[in-house]
């Protein structure tokens, strides 16, 4: 196994971010993906920016939760 830059990856997906002018990344990402192995095997594989902790990544990971099953955080430009 080797780590390989995951940008190239996304762009590959077409995976897309909605952004207005003047929005601005954070310096943090936390990357989930669904890999298939060369054997058919199906894992999960994470991956975050260099400084992002542990408690950083449970924060992401549990507001993200809550944005798929439209809880109380909405999706952006849904009232």
């Amino acid at each position: 196994m080797s780590e390989q830059p995951i940008g190239p990856i996304l762009d590959g997906l077409g995976t897309t971010i909605d952004l207005d002018d003047g929005d601005l990344v954070a310096s943090e990402a936390f990357v989930i993906a669904k890999v298939v192995e060369a054997n058919g095997d199906v894992s999960l594989a994470l991956a975050s920016s260099d400084g992002l902790s542990w408690i950083e990544q449970n924060g992401l990971l549990a507001s993200a939760q809550q944005i798929v099953n439209q809880t109380s955080i909405g999706r952006k430009g849904e009232e």
